[in-house]
């Protein structure tokens, strides 16, 4: 049964919506008759219910039967959640490749709602290496290799948008903490094409990312490694970075990007 509350109608107007969407998902079509049966509603209900998903194209009419089945709004989502689960996936795997490459840990991160999000990590094998666990972990824009990256690469309207609503808070003495500084940093990541955090966000701990290119061209996601500073020094990381995108472009090939976009 549907949660109760004062906003009961709300509610089960909704749940009912999704039983319908159950409902066909379960048989090929079925009719405004049976799905108020199914549901125990009048018909006018159920009709109504159903004009709202024909409305977002969950559902169509089969109109030669006067039926209905789910329709290709739905397949949408369901894409979507496939290419968020695939990422995951396919980011796993290339994280655990630089990690046995380079024998430092590697993350995946992607922009949400100004942050990044890491959404896969592997450990090297170093006897001093990086091993917090940052899957999951939401991670500031402005003080981490892989945020630089996206927010860098973001939209223009978004770039900007986040820019100037960044919290340029101070996580560590070298943070960069202004934004016309971040700002121009961020001209000199999208120059170069990949970005550092040199104990930015964490003591004794630097950080390099790339970009990670979709199907379409588009930044996807930021692919990094982060060491301890006695081992990856900045002088190192214009080579590092070569390394990291042959990564990458592996990472976005396997998202459906092409090798030129690499």
């Amino acid at each position: 049964m549907p949660a109760r509350d004062e906003n009961d109608q709300i509610v089960q107007s909704v749940d009912r919506a999704l039983q319908i969407l159950e409902l066909l998902g379960g048989v090929r079509s079925a009719g405004v008759s049976e799905i108020s049966r199914e549901l125990g509603v009048h018909r006018s209900t159920a009709f109504r219910l159903l004009a709202t998903l024909e409305a977002r194209d969950l559902v169509e009419q089969e109109t030669q039967r006067g039926t209905y089945r789910l329709g290709l709004g739905v397949l949408r989502l369901a894409g979507d959640v496939t290419a968020r689960m695939d990422i995951v996936t396919e980011a796993q795997a290339v994280c655990e490749a630089v990690a046995a490459g380079l024998n430092e840990t590697s993350n995946v991160a992607i922009l949400d709602e100004g942050a990044a999000v890491n959404i896969a990590q592997a450990t090297g094998t170093n006897a001093v290496a990086i091993v917090r666990q940052y899957v999951g972990r939401r991670t500031p824009l402005h003080a981490t290799s892989t945020g630089k990256v996206l927010l860098a690469y973001a939209p223009p309207h978004v770039h900007d948008e986040l820019l100037a609503a960044a919290d340029l808070e101070a996580c560590t003495p070298h943070t960069i903490t202004q934004i016309d500084e971040l700002a121009q940093h961020l001209a000199e990541v999208r120059h170069r094409g990949w970005a550092s955090a040199v104990e930015e966000w964490e003591p004794d701990t630097n950080a390099l990312a790339v970009p990670v290119r979709g199907a379409g061209g588009e930044v996807v996601a930021a692919l990094s490694v982060t060491a301890p500073t006695f081992r990856m020094s900045p002088e190192g990381f214009p080579a590092l970075a070569d390394l990291l995108r042959d990564y990458a472009g592996q990472l976005g090939v396997r998202l459906g990007a092409t090798r030129a976009a690499r």
